[in-house]
């Protein structure tokens, strides 16, 4: 089959689609990030491919067989990418060695951990249901999961699963739960509430 290069327009890495616009024009063909040979790099808007076209089972056009082209013309990528992974790793263990040396009560610190389990599902999830093209978890419900203690779990699969990175508006609020809910374990903590109500348990 002829190859044709083109450029990826509408891509929704969330989702994991996008389209293929032909060079020099012509139909545009759908594009699935599974349609992307193996060891491809996550795609973002305005990466040129070159690609087969076929037909899916409802005969609208595809994309197939899918790589990236690598010319003298573009430039590296050098942007500094965010150390998700890190930073959630390393919070995780801050909050577990401030419950070790009594900075935090222990409910506070398996409380956090318990949420940051929990919040890393919902994004496994979420991610699994977007690339099969089921009904998503809403992003509510990430954003709760994360103002609850729940961010150094968002962190990781954020990083793990190049979920929800790209989404400037899902990304800014995050940061938002990230920020109060720091600041509300600050409050419990020198306020005396937290220590009222680890006394106050079993």
């Amino acid at each position: 089959m002829v190859r044709m290069a083109g450029r990826i327009t509408d891509w929704d890495d969330g989702r994991g689609f996008g389209f293929v616009v032909p060079n020099g024009g012509g139909e545009k063909a759908f594009l699935h990030i599974k349609a992307f040979e193996r060891g491809s790099r996550r795609p973002i808007s305005g990466d040129p491919v070159s690609y087969v076209t076929g037909r899916d089972e409802r005969g609208r056009l595809q994309a197939e067989a899918v790589r990236h082209i690598r010319t003298a013309a573009l430039k590296p990528d050098r942007r500094v990418r965010f150390p998700r992974l890190l930073l959630g790793v390393v919070s995780l263990l801050c909050i577990a060695a401030m419950g070790v040396f009594a900075v935090l009560p222990h409910w506070l610190v398996l409380a956090s951990l318990f949420m940051s389990l929990v919040v890393w599902l919902l994004y496994f999830v979420d991610k699994r249901a977007a690339l099969a093209g089921r009904r998503r978890t809403p992003e509510s419900s990430l954003h709760l999961g994360s103002l609850l203690g729940g961010w150094p779990g968002a962190l990781i699969a954020q990083r793990l699963f190049h979920h929800k990175t790209a989404k400037r508006e899902f990304q800014t609020v995050f940061w938002m739960t990230v920020i109060l809910n720091i600041a509300a374990v600050g409050w419990l903590v020198y306020s005396g509430v937290a220590a009222r109500i680890a006394a106050a348990l079993p």
